[in-house]
């Protein structure tokens, strides 16, 4: 299934992406006409997460049976983020690229300033310390923040650029959603615990970056902006993705390709995350877990900046486009 949570007539419904995504099966609204009665289980999307393997089965049979009439052209809707908002967000660094190529920008960055002492740049761009020691971190074990869940977004609306920034990024990212409880599980068992996947845009407000990350406590306002973190189009369930880990990534900026890598090249797979998150913990259905950014997936690493106005695609094999529009920023608070 290519589930879907969407907007129309004022009324936030449940749905599934059929014929080639173009068009949208109500959910409730089928099943209503189908079987005379509309289950809670297919009222939303976390609904249908939490119901287990009768309301996967529900939710499928109803797709199967939908009556044209139940049917939305995909053009007449607003898609909503696939749970808005999800039970809770964390978002990984399971990419190594990223983060390598990432930390040569930032040296790149620190040594133009320094163009006036060519010894202090040459001496910049040499240090690797910092690198070093986040790396060893990356490579022992998972690593991760909380993202705002409540910031979660759908595709095609517009990404307001927080007024405080002046260098807005996007962040070309996966991630599952979990399925039942999980705690203390086996990296081999894991794999029964992820629903579906989806795309995930971590934008982030890299001036804003610097600054607070110093501080040592992970990212902040950086990413905690509304509509920061887009997600979609839809959420599509495993079953729909047998190799997960070999599907291409790519992110356009107006339509120029900007970057590109794959799902495989992670460090740590859902599996292993999930096992080392359930540690004395217990995942809740609905949960998302983001994949961190993959390499060549953001425009810091090619040196480039976005501007308000530019629309940012983000393209996984198999999950669809997320698509959203950078809106102009904000007045200043006064």
């Amino acid at each position: 299934m290519r589930l879907v949570t969407f907007e129309r007539s004022g009324q936030t419904r449940s749905g599934a992406f059929v014929e080639d995504d173009t068009m949208i099966v109500d959910l409730a609204d089928a099943h209503e006409q189908v079987f005379r009665s509309t289950p809670h289980a297919l009222l939303n999307v976390l609904a249908i997460i939490e119901g287990g393997d009768n309301a996967f089965d529900m939710a499928t049979d109803t797709i199967r049976r939908a009556p044209k009439s139940s049917m939305v052209p995909r053009e007449e809707v607003r898609l909503r983020a696939p749970i808005q908002p999800p039970p809770q967000m964390r978002d990984f660094s399971c990419f190594e690229l990223h983060l390598e190529q990432s930390f040569a920008a930032a040296r790149k960055y620190r040594a133009m300033a320094l163009k006036h002492d060519p010894v202090a740049a040459e001496r910049e761009l040499a240090n690797t310390a910092d690198q070093d020691r986040v790396m060893e971190t990356v490579r022992r074990q998972p690593i991760y923040y909380k993202a705002n869940r409540f910031a979660a977004h759908g595709s095609d609306d517009d990404v307001i650029w927080p007024s405080y920034s002046k260098a807005m990024d996007f962040e070309l990212e996966w991630g599952c959603y979990i399925k039942g409880h999980a705690k203390d599980v086996a990296r081999e068992n894991a794999s029964k615990h992820i629903f579906g996947y989806s795309i995930f845009n971590d934008f982030s407000a890299r001036d804003a970056q610097v600054l607070e990350m110093s501080g040592q406590l992970g990212p902040a306002k950086s990413k905690d902006f509304d509509t920061g973190n887009p997600l979609g189009p839809c959420l599509v369930t495993a079953d729909e993705v047998p190799d997960p880990y070999n599907l291409t990534m790519i992110a356009r900026v107006n339509g120029e390709e900007w970057g590109r890598g794959n799902t495989g090249d992670m460090l740590w797979r859902f599996e292993d995350v999930i096992a080392f998150l359930s540690r004395s913990e217990t995942l809740h259905p609905g949960e998302f877990l983001g994949s961190g950014t993959v390499g060549n997936g953001s425009a810091v690493e090619h040196m480039k900046r976005l501007r308000p106005g530019d629309i940012v695609e983000l393209e996984v094999e198999k999950l669809g486009v997320l698509r959203n529009r950078i809106a102009k920023a904000a007045s200043p608070v006064a």
